[in-house]
């Protein structure tokens, strides 16, 4: 078994050395502005997508290099955010109690909803308008590649979903801080609504901790909380698909399969660290650590987004993945003010 992790690192690690580079060119440029304009004009963890995105769209990754940046972008990733857990005040994350929790499902459901009529009201096949569903609902293409299977979607419906939400995905982390003032909204109420509203984690965290550490750890957790739905989401689909996806030979759902051990980790080490349990200095390193690996994420996550994929894709799953942004937007808004979130 170490033999073949081993084989594994070795295969994986023209990518991972390629994402570093990334990222630590984005951290340099991020200091340059820091110089020259007295604050980073665009922080390093968004700089990391924008230039491994640049990278990608001039160059198409070999096998040998796209297995290692999947790698990162993923499994480094879960790393960072199970360390992001020491650094979390668990008790102010968990000020508004249940409400949010309650607040999270409802939303959900609704943006599951409404990106499902508006995809069909635009004329979307009724398994892609599902797919597109679930990856603006839940967390982009990890629910994508969750659901297609119980409800044996076809490949190009999947390749179609996938491809626009990673783009516009990116799109969200640069625009969402905009809305901060004019919606008026404090550090704690803008990471409640990236939690709410950017697809996939490490987008919530690129969107999020440039604005502030509290807006990064509430977005965190409003995030993993939403991804959790994931599993009761396919259960859902399962059900309803039952019959097809025995005629299609597909493997029975698992429950396990959608509670990641990064966010048990992350939960576990946020509760350690509000009991006390952990000594600050170790507190510390986990949160230098947890951020120099996010930045390398986010350079594995630009390399893994193709621009060019824009023109492969239909208008209609276009306008669909736009238009369900935009209600999931309101949505969160909407719950944020209901709930009286400060």
């Amino acid at each position: 078994m170490l033999a073949d992790s081993a084989r594994h690192f070795t295969r994986c690690a023209p990518g991972i050395l390629l994402a570093a580079a990334v990222s630590v060119l984005s951290l340099v440029i991020a200091h340059m502005e820091e110089r020259l304009f007295g604050h980073p004009v665009i922080e390093g963890l968004v700089v990391a997508i924008l230039l491994g995105m640049a990278v990608r769209s001039v160059w198409d990754l070999p096998e040998g290099l796209d297995v290692g940046v999947r790698f990162t972008a993923k499994q480094v990733l879960e790393v960072a955010v199970f360390l992001l857990g020491a650094s979390v005040d668990l008790p102010l994350l968990l000020k508004t109690g249940p409400a949010l929790a309650v607040g999270i499902v409802l939303l959900v459901i609704l943006g599951i909803s409404g990106s499902f009529l508006i995809g069909r009201a635009l004329g979307l096949p009724n398994k892609l308008a599902i797919l597109v569903a679930c990856g603006n609902g839940i967390c982009g293409n990890s629910a994508i590649a969750a659901v297609a299977p119980v409800i044996h979607a076809d490949r190009e419906h999947v390749a179609s979903s996938i491809a626009f939400t990673a783009i516009l995905g990116v799109v969200v982390v640069v625009g969402l801080p905009l809305l901060i003032k004019p919606l008026h909204l404090s550090f704690f109420q803008y990471g409640v609504l990236a939690g709410l509203t950017v697809y996939a984690v490490p987008q919530v965290l690129a969107a999020a901790f440039p604005v502030s550490v509290l807006s990064g750890q509430v977005g965190t957790l409003v995030k993993l909380v939403r991804v959790l739905m994931l599993g009761p989401v396919v259960l859902f689909f399962a059900l309803r698909h039952r019959r097809e996806a025995k005629a299609g030979g597909q493997p029975h759902f698992s429950i396990t399969r959608f509670v990641p051990w990064f966010i048990i980790g992350f939960l576990l080490l946020a509760a350690l660290r509000s009991a006390g349990a952990l000594a600050e200095a170790w507190v510390a390193d986990a949160r230098s650590l947890s951020m120099w690996l996010t930045v390398a994420a986010m350079a594995g996550l630009g390399l893994g987004v193709d621009v060019r994929m824009v023109k492969r894709v239909g208008r209609p799953v276009i306008a669909t993945v736009s238009a369900s942004l935009v209600v999931l937007i309101v949505l969160a808004v909407g719950l944020i003010r209901s709930l009286g979130i400060r």
